[in-house]
């Protein structure tokens, strides 16, 4: 039962602290609703536990293996990122934001597996919850990490919507938005500098 709890807020804490797949959510909800996030906090959702789930079965050997890998998935992870705060960054002043235009499926599952926060939580909860003699653990910590997840993420997209019942006014919006990608860049710089940092 403890291991169970372990596990549970280990997801909880990991899918719920701010990080580039959150900003870009709660920027979802602020600009479109709640409802118009799902498609990115599904695939976000799913792209998290299946990278952990790969990982656990192996590809977190060859990463640790491939000393170039980290660093060219920090690369373009970063640049991905940085591309979606700027996208949002420069949005339109507008209440709505245009279906078309807005991260979806895809995006959140692209973004899960080039973000390094997200290996670095992957590798984490597999250290810790993952056995040598079985999988049975990790595939119960997939299966909780899967519906954890999809809450924690989905909470940012909700705060953004009630975010937006605070700001009418055009101007508001604008700079909630310049406030949102720039804070997404940021975060992606530094997820970017802090390998170098601590090397």
């Amino acid at each position: 039962m403890s291991v169970l709890i372990a596990m549970i807020s280990f997801s909880l804490v990991m899918s719920i602290s701010p990080g580039p797949v959150n900003m870009i959510t709660m920027s979802i909800g602020a600009a479109s609703g709640s409802r118009k996030a799902l498609p990115f906090v599904s695939g976000a959702t799913i792209g998290f536990t299946m990278l952990l789930l790969v990982i656990g079965v192996g590809l977190g050997e060859f990463a640790t293996n491939a000393p170039y890998f980290m660093a060219v998935l920090n690369v373009i992870g970063t640049g991905f990122i940085v591309y979606i705060g700027y996208k949002i960054a420069t949005s339109d002043s507008n209440l709505k934001m245009i279906d078309d235009n807005l991260p979806n499926f895809t995006h959140g599952f692209l973004l899960q597996w080039l973000n390094p926060k997200a290996w670095a939580a992957c590798f984490a909860g597999v250290a810790l919850f993952s056995s040598p003699d079985s999988n049975g653990p990790l595939y119960t910590f997939v299966s909780i990490y899967l519906v954890i997840c999809f809450v924690g993420i989905g909470s940012w997209a909700v705060l953004g919507d009630k975010a937006l019942s605070l700001i009418k006014h055009p101007t508001g919006i604008k700079y909630f938005n310049h406030l949102m990608g720039g804070t997404l860049i940021a975060v992606a710089l530094l997820l970017f500098i802090q390998p170098i940092i601590l090397d």
